[in-house]
């Protein structure tokens, strides 16, 4: 009897050591969890909170999504912000950051692709004239201002100046542009009913109870709207590669087709 509780003693002591290791190495575990900044253009907002919920629910990681237009979030990193990750609307500003020697070598490359759309007010009376995007910024008033992302800087206004401007129709409309900080901006001027009418990503028209839809632009009116991703020099790059790894694998992809983005690469596969 003497013998057993001695040996059950042991056995519990062995079972004790082993689960303080075990909590132990888990705690050490929980404490290298990383927190990722990733810089996003303003039109991958829903999707992008989406996809870091995901993310962290797997990983522990913890995803800090800055949005704002590509430029500003562009020259933010180029003035050595602390970033891991950025997802841009647009190349220019990719390789603007590119020269400056801030991408991580070989981690660049392309993540989605977008379509511009005309949008008005919801309830609003003009109609698509059969998906014309010219007829119906032709049968705007005289004085009518159109909302769009800032020409000068702004990826969505950049796409939709194009478009216009193949289109025959910038040199009607640029003294009646109302540019917004980002393709977001102009589509509240467009939702708040300050302009008749705006030219934004269709993503963004998709989610925006406040509008709708009345023509796209034809694709062959402004260069592709690519978005690329790239690792950025000085960040946590383990990590980052993890969480960009995902952003192109299956359950990321299906948030992005949900919401409307084209694939501008094959997914990968889980990992």
């Amino acid at each position: 009897m003497k013998r057993l509780s001695i040996r059950s003693l042991s056995l519990l002591l062995a079972a004790l050591a082993f689960a303080i290791a075990f909590t132990s190495g888990f705690a050490s575990g929980s404490a290298h969890a990383e927190k990722l900044t990733v810089f996003a253009a303003a039109s991958t907002t829903d999707a992008l909170k989406r996809i870091a919920a995901l993310y962290e629910a797997r990983t522990g990681d913890e995803i800090v999504p800055v949005f704002a237009s590509s430029s500003t979030l562009a020259k933010q990193i180029a003035a050595a912000a602390p970033v891991d990750l950025f997802i841009s609307a647009n190349p220019q500003w990719m390789d603007y950051l590119e020269k400056q020697g801030r991408l991580v070598a070989g981690s660049r490359h392309d993540l989605l692709r977008n379509g511009l759309v005309l949008v008005v007010p919801k309830d609003s009376p003009i109609t698509g004239r059969g998906n014309d995007p010219v007829a119906v910024l032709k049968g705007l008033p005289a004085d009518a201002r159109i909302a769009l992302g800032d020409p000068s800087h702004v990826p969505a206004g950049i796409y939709a100046k194009q478009a216009l401007s193949n289109l025959g129709l910038w040199d009607a409309f640029r003294s009646r542009i109302a540019p917004g900080s980002d393709v977001r901006a102009a589509l509240a001027l467009v939702a708040q009913g300050e302009t008749p009418a705006g030219i934004v990503y269709s993503t963004d028209a998709a989610i925006a109870p406040g509008v709708r839809a009345v023509a796209s632009f034809p694709l062959d009116s402004h260069e592709p709207i690519v978005y690329p991703a790239a690792l950025i020099d000085g960040g946590k790059l383990e990590a980052g590669r993890h969480f960009l790894d995902f952003l192109g694998g299956p359950e990321a992809r299906k948030v992005f087709d949900e919401l409307g983005f084209g694939l501008a690469e094959a997914p990968r596969p889980a990992s």
